[in-house]
């Protein structure tokens, strides 16, 4: 009977106080591959023959202090005989694209047939339907922001769709080498479960791991941790051509105040407490008691509002609803 493999498939964010869950999810593994791109001097920070701020410096890190705890902890597994590496072929791809363009190239001479072209046609609508809502939340009435948010939602998903392809195909290639493998995802990339269960051998037992609910159970809460807008986005990863506008909408205008409230800046006071699940639960919890004609109404509200003026006008509002409807 053949050997069967284990595969751990660690669904979490990038946040500080996830570290320790994922810790000990890593150290039950004999190989580790990082949701990333290759970076110039990995091995040797790992090997501590390069500083971690010092290899962290040229990346440009979106949550610096989870980055750095990462590393550390990475550092830690490696003396404990981990072997750890760096998957994630389309922002690989997507890095070889812009250092093409920063030789003087341009789009025409992206060869149709090359792994390039497909990556630089879903970066190039993802960001063009970004900017596009940008400028209708920025200035444009309440129908036409919605409308800018799920074409947005539905050229990420696209985005994420090719973006798990790549990714799984390069996964299945390495990870039955080991034992036992734990591979980093965020939560938004649950579908790349279903692509390694239909690319790896029937021996290879594939487990999907919410490192969330780990932490809900332990804090005694409870709900999910996607947004409307999350929400949203998966439905078009699963179902491209779906077409149901009642339910498209209301996410749609539902993660429009959610945008507003949740908090954007890391956070790394009081862990312990998960501030930032805490925070995400919070806000969800608030933006599912909200009609269509809510949305619209709060939406003229705060549309320029901070996030902590956001969230006191979306609570009042909806203390003033509970009041009327009683």
């Amino acid at each position: 009977m053949a050997a069967q493999n284990k595969v751990t498939l660690g669904l979490s964010s990038h946040r500080p106080e996830m570290i320790p869950l994922v810790s000990e999810l890593m150290s039950k593994h004999d190989a580790i591959f990082l949701e990333e791109p290759s970076a110039t001097g990995f091995d040797k920070m790992l090997s501590g023959n390069l500083a971690v701020r010092e290899y962290l410096l040229p990346l440009d890190v979106e949550f610096a202090e989870f980055s750095q705890q990462m590393c550390d902890l990475l550092k830690t597994l490696k003396t404990e005989g981990k072997k750890i590496f760096q998957v994630e072929p389309f922002l690989e791809v997507l890095s070889d694209i812009h250092d093409f363009f920063a030789d003087g190239h341009g789009p025409g001479e992206i060869e149709k047939d090359s792994i390039q072209y497909p990556v630089y046609l879903a970066e190039k609508r993802a960001a063009a339907a970004l900017l596009t809502f940008y400028q209708a939340a920025a200035e444009g009435d309440f129908n036409e922001t919605l409308r800018a948010v799920r074409r947005f939602a539905r050229a990420d998903a696209a985005r994420f769709r090719l973006r798990d392809s790549l990714r799984s195909q390069e996964l299945v290639r390495l990870v039955t080498e080991y034992p036992s493998a734990y591979i980093e995802a965020g939560e938004m990339h649950y579908p790349l479960f279903h692509l390694l269960l239909k690319g790896l051998p029937k021996t290879t037992r594939v487990k999907p791991i919410f490192t969330y609910q780990a932490a809900l159970g332990e804090s005694k809460g409870k709900g999910h941790i996607y947004g409307p807008g999350d929400q949203l986005t998966l439905l078009y990863i699963y179902h491209p051509a779906i077409d149901q506008p009642m339910r498209e909408t209301i996410l749609a205008a539902r993660s429009l105040i959610h945008s507003k409230l949740v908090t954007k800046e890391e956070l790394t006071h009081d862990l312990d407490l998960l501030p930032h699940l805490r925070n995400e639960l919070h806000c969800n919890r608030l933006v599912s008691r909200l009609s269509l004609c809510d949305c619209r109404r709060l939406f003229s509200l705060i549309r320029r509002a901070d996030t902590q003026t956001a969230n006191r006008l979306v609570v009042d509002y909806l203390d003033d609803k509970d009041r009327t409807s009683h």
